[in-house]
């Protein structure tokens, strides 16, 4: 739990740096924002110290300033994508984002819808945004894009797409999630501007790769590990280091479109205000990191735990071979092996012990708790009523929750609700353990210790039901879990 990311600096100098790029383009600025506005868990796990709404605190330095504009791909409506952290569809994560952003004072002008071309979905999102008074905007497919400028930077192109109308200096342009067109619909509107007769820059906003990081940081290392579904590839950026002699790191995607968006901007402005993908960017985060030791372990732990998750998800039946194989060479890069994550040998350990399931748990202090698989409770809630006994002083010996209070829910499970495992998952012992606080003051101790379970680190030997997956989340334990489950003989899994 050692700090080695200086988050208020971080806010003060990223928001500086973006007031000063607003005004070198004299007073009216598109920012793409890539990654997670809300909820920037990676960046909060590889730099410790780092906040996960840290960038919308740095926004709310700008909100004078500031306008949202929530971008969506028509073939992500249509295809209907699922934001895999949440659960939920990209059009129900664009409304949450409204809401989101609107609830913290933060102005959403309008929703961009792209990649459109009369999708039925996205007509009937459209309508529905209409209905609650959103202002919606299409932008269209352009044929050629990226590669024919000529066509892209015309009335056939970006002007063909729906100016956005915007009021203030920056404008913050967000998504769901990649690949919805953020940048796009920036350059669109610096075009339409210019048509306006209004002088608009654009700039990008990427957290990771870490520009002035070596290409093979472990904090680099584990962005690429976190896009291995996307197979971004983190490389040197050719154009700054023959502009500037300055070795800077940028990635594949960003570096193969400069070209062209150098040629985009050569028509718009007549001559493009950059020299490379890193001018581009207005990334501080480099800058702000105060110990680098503890960013590279913490970079390490993320480049394990992105390699069990995709192990655990081939074993589910999910298509993900291919970024498997990138995670393989990844670790193979990092020099790592699962056994430099301490949580899983002790929960290997504990199970070869015990013969059944079992789940560790590391605390704050470094201590590792783990639990078994009993006649009453799964490993994972054994483990979590474990870890809350050593946070709170409480005897292992002494029983928190009678027994007698365990087996009517058992009863509900097995004979009321048609479940085949009377065991109780972490969510059920919780709530035994909230009944028992009523009479209990030790289980009322118990559960005053949740709180600083958030940030540690926890591996099951087999893959845990969606119930206890989804209840370790939610407490903020960075979990994993062997790509394998409790019986192999089974053909059906529920999660």
């Amino acid at each position: 739990m050692k700090i080695g990311f200086d988050n208020d600096k971080y806010l003060r100098t990223q928001s500086e740096h973006i007031r000063e790029r607003i005004a070198r383009f004299g007073g009216k600025l598109y920012l793409e924002f890539g990654g997670k506005l809300f909820d920037d868990y990676h960046a909060s796990r590889v730099l410790p110290g780092f906040e996960p709404d840290s960038k919308l605190q740095m926004l709310l330095q700008l909100k004078d300033q500031a306008e949202i504009v929530i971008v969506i791909s028509a073939e992500d409506i249509e295809s209907n994508k699922i934001r895999g952290d949440l659960g939920i569809t990209y059009e129900m994560d664009t409304l949450r984002l409204v809401d989101s952003f609107r609830e913290i004072g933060l102005f959403v002008g309008s929703i961009c819808i792209t990649k459109y071309t009369h999708q039925p979905a996205a007509d009937q999102f459209r309508a529905h945004l209409e209905e609650l008074g959103i202002p919606t905007y299409l932008h269209y497919v352009i044929p050629g894009y990226p590669s024919d400028v000529a066509r892209i930077v015309s009335d056939e192109g970006y002007g063909k797409n729906e100016y956005i109308q915007t009021t203030r200096p920056l404008v913050v342009i967000t998504a769901p999630g990649p690949g919805s067109g953020k940048m796009a619909t920036c350059l669109s509107q610096v075009y339409q501007e210019h048509q306006h007769g209004i002088n608009a820059g654009y700039a990008k906003f990427e957290t990771f790769p870490v520009w002035n990081l070596p290409l093979k940081h472990p904090v680099n290392i584990a962005y690429e590990a976190a896009t291995a579904n996307l197979n971004d590839v983190n490389m040197i950026d050719p154009f700054h280091l023959e502009a500037y002699g300055e070795t800077t790191v940028n990635y594949n995607r960003d570096v193969e479109i400069f070209p062209v968006l150098n040629a985009i901007f050569d028509r718009i402005y007549g001559a493009s205000p950059y020299k490379s993908p890193t001018d581009m960017g207005v990334n501080m985060v480099g800058n702000c990191i105060i110990d680098d030791e503890v960013c590279r372990e913490a970079s390490y732990q993320e480049i394990i735990r992105r390699y069990l998750q995709c192990a655990a998800d081939l074993k589910r039946g999910e298509d993900c071979s291919s970024a498997f194989y990138k995670l393989e060479l990844l670790m193979k890069q990092a020099g790592l092996t699962t056994e430099d994550r301490p949580v899983v040998g002790a929960a290997l350990a504990r199970e070869q012990a015990t013969g059944l399931p079992a789940m560790a748990i590391e605390l704050p202090d470094g201590q590792i708790v783990t639990g078994r698989t009993s006649d009453l409770l799964g490993g994972a809630a054994s483990a979590l009523i474990n870890a809350l006994k050593v946070l709170g002083g409480i005897d292992h010996e002494l029983k928190l929750i009678n027994p007698t209070f365990i087996e009517p829910i058992q009863r509900l499970k097995t004979e009321y609700l048609g479940g085949r495992n009377p065991r109780l998952h972490s969510d059920e012992i919780l709530i035994a353990l909230s009944s028992s606080a009523v009479m209990n003051p030790l289980a009322d101790v118990a559960l005053k210790q949740l709180p600083k379970l958030k940030g540690c680190e926890a591996h099951a030997s087999v893959i845990l039901s969606s119930v206890d997956e989804k209840l370790y989340k939610r407490l903020g334990l960075h979990l994993t879990c062997e790509p394998k489950y409790e019986s192999e003989e089974r053909v059906y899994h529920s999660r």
